[in-house]
């Protein structure tokens, strides 16, 4: 940023590494081996849809391609939208690698198209040793990720095993650092 920035009050957003994405894929070895997470075999991309026909077509095209090449890696994908009218793209495949893959795909699509804005997040499910469900959360906007862990009840969370999911995978994954944007995701659909 110049001075001629600071003056007229305009401030650069750095824009989010898109790679970081794929720090998921490694990190899931750390997370098998040492943390007893197992993939759910499923994963799901968020965004805000707009009524528009190119961004229609974007959606539409990434579904085609998802399917496609499903039938080569096993990945299947369904589309679903939630009560705050946000959109699911949800991917299911065996091999953890193909999910990262097939998230990152879309997101990279709605990007290049100029839709980069309308993506909330990419979610990623995991089953503990007694099965509980974990989530492993990716912010676009802040290019990182923080876990989340819904507790028994009401829109409850463990903050606590939160933490402590934080520290185990802090050197696997850019991990948010204000936790007061550790966003939960209530009814999540995977």
């Amino acid at each position: 940023m110049g001075l001629f920035d600071v003056i007229a009050g305009k401030r650069k957003l750095k824009a989010p590494a898109p790679d970081r994405l794929f720090a998921m894929s490694t990190a899931y070895v750390t997370f098998e081996l040492e943390m007893g997470l197992t993939s759910a075999g499923v994963a799901g991309i968020v965004f805000q849809p707009l009524a528009t026909a190119d961004f229609g077509q974007i959606a539409t095209e990434m579904e085609e391609v998802v399917r496609a090449t499903g039938s080569d890696s096993g990945t299947t994908i369904k589309t679903t939208d939630d009560s705050f009218g946000y959109r699911w793209m949800v991917l299911a495949d065996s091999e953890f690698e193909d999910l990262v893959v097939g998230i990152n795909a879309i997101s990279s699509a709605l990007e290049m198209g100029g839709y980069g804005e309308r993506v909330l997040c990419a979610v990623f499910s995991f089953k503990d040793d007694k099965g509980s469900a974990v989530y492993f959360i990716y912010n676009y906007k802040r290019g990182a990720f923080y876990p989340f862990v819904p507790a028994p009840g009401d829109q409850q969370r463990d903050s606590e095993r939160e933490l402590r999911l934080k520290a185990q995978a802090g050197a696997e994954l850019p991990l948010e650092v204000e936790l007061e944007r550790w966003f939960p995701l209530w009814d999540i659909p995977i």
